[in-house]
């Protein structure tokens, strides 16, 4: 195990030595937003790196973009390519390394070490990347399955469609907010009487505010219009990784979608983590997805099987009171379809997929009750309650909450991991 330098960097950071994730801060120093990369509780500005007289040598793929890390977000880094990605990763892992080849450049560089590595409690994060577009996909096999079960049974739970193809739908990247940003509960028409014929809506804050656990994939380097990304090479167009809630409201959804899918139920908010993990970075992690029993079209066949992440997933829900409950531990891994595949079907007919465009997982829940990422299944569609910490039950969420999503892998002391996906629940803004 290789050790790094830099101090206070616990075995149990997720930002250790073998993850090296990406990020756009802004300091007192410079309020400017800019890249930075997170090593234990630091975050190494690499626009004040960029500044060294040996960056190019120790980053020659980059001499051409010096200013690469001085732009607002990361897109013109992530449109590099996933090869340039690689071995910039490799070459900061050297610079932090105790055994660096560069001591001069950091290590032993008191002046530049002191403003170049920050404490990331005084560093303000933004969103990584200029998301032109947004697609949430369906691949959580568990969620959908629970789902489709809770509300047409269990023999035509799934359509006739799911196996086939990688459902998806067209999300709203303008609601899409950095972890930390307060979410307020969105307006609506809902139903309150079910049972009433004919339907009477109601325009009314949402009464049914749901979290869904997601992984999120950015896009690195394009594709023309009318052409499409083969699956065998949708992994080199692939950026990097972030934890992702598609915040949902339920009773706002199951009234409006019929029949041209979610819209507002949806388009309020979606919060991302703030720390791109690089896809070299989860390599390690790969394992095999959920077992599809249908023969794939050829343009869906990796030719592999290792082809998702296995990476440790929680939900915490902290309520107004500051009481904390775990109310879901699940994996990654419990996906029907990879992102690969995801993107050959989105490029399929010839769709430009740009980058800095961000696809979603779909829920992730596996297929036990504590492994559920909705409240829309820990529930039972609302007929359950969840409980709490402090003597506390929920169904769905309320004014005041709290919701976590972390993600992690790799033992100790090279953990490869996310930080904090979060979000605090604010009341409705008045009609």
């Amino acid at each position: 195990m290789v050790s790094t330098w830099v101090p206070d960097v616990s075995s149990d950071t997720p930002f250790s030595l073998a993850n090296i994730p990406f990020g756009i801060i802004s300091s007192p120093a410079d309020p400017a937003p800019h890249a930075a990369i997170a090593i234990g509780v630091y975050a190494l500005d690499l626009k004040l790196l960029s500044s060294h007289a040996s960056f190019t040598d120790i980053f020659p793929v980059l001499k051409d973009h010096v200013g690469v890390f001085s732009k607002p977000t990361l897109n013109e880094f992530a449109a590099l390519g996933r090869p340039v990605h690689r071995e910039v990763r490799r070459a900061i892992q050297d610079l932090l390394s105790a055994e660096t080849s560069h001591p001069e450049v950091l290590k032993d560089n008191a002046g530049l070490r002191e403003t170049a590595l920050l404490h990331r409690r005084t560093v303000k994060m933004h969103l990584p990347m200029s998301i032109g577009d947004y697609t949430d996909f369906y691949a959580g096999f568990h969620h959908a399955y629970a789902v489709g079960a809770m509300f047409r049974g269990p023999q035509t739970a799934l359509q006739p469609n799911y196996t086939h193809l990688p459902v998806g739908y067209h999300g709203r990247s303008s609601s899409i907010v950095v972890s930390g940003t307060p979410i307020t509960r969105p307006l609506g028409q809902i139903i309150i009487d079910p049972t009433a014929e004919p339907k009477q809506p109601t325009t009314a804050p949402t009464r049914r505010l749901d979290i869904e656990l997601e992984l999120g994939c950015f896009i690195a380097t394009p594709n023309k219009m009318g052409s499409s990304i083969k699956v065998t090479d949708a992994d080199d167009h692939i950026f990097g990784y972030v934890l992702l809630n598609d915040w949902s409201a339920r009773d706002i959804q199951t009234w409006e979608y019929v029949p041209l899918g979610p819209f507002n139920g949806k388009n309020f908010a979606t919060t991302i983590s703030p720390w791109v993990v690089l896809a070299d970075a989860l390599e390690p992690f790969r394992t095999k997805g959920i077992d599809n029993w249908t023969p794939l079209q050829g343009y869906l066949n990796e030719g592999k099987e290792e082809s998702v992440f296995d990476i440790e997933l929680q939900i915490d829900l902290q309520t107004p009171q500051g009481d904390a409950t775990t109310i879901c531990t699940t994996s990654s891994k419990y996906l029907i379809w990879s992102f690969p595949q995801m993107i050959a079907h989105h490029s399929l007919g010839g769709c430009p997929m740009r980058t800095g465009d961000l696809l979603g997982s779909g829920t992730i829940s596996g297929p036990s009750m504590r492994e559920k990422g909705s409240f829309l299944e820990l529930s039972e569609g609302g007929k359950k309650d969840i409980m709490l910490y402090g003597m506390d039950v929920r169904r769905f969420l309320k004014d005041g909450d709290t919701v976590i999503i972390r993600g992690t892998c790799g033992s100790p002391g090279a953990r490869v991991g996310f930080g904090e996906c979060l979000g605090r629940v604010l009341g409705a803004a008045p009609l």
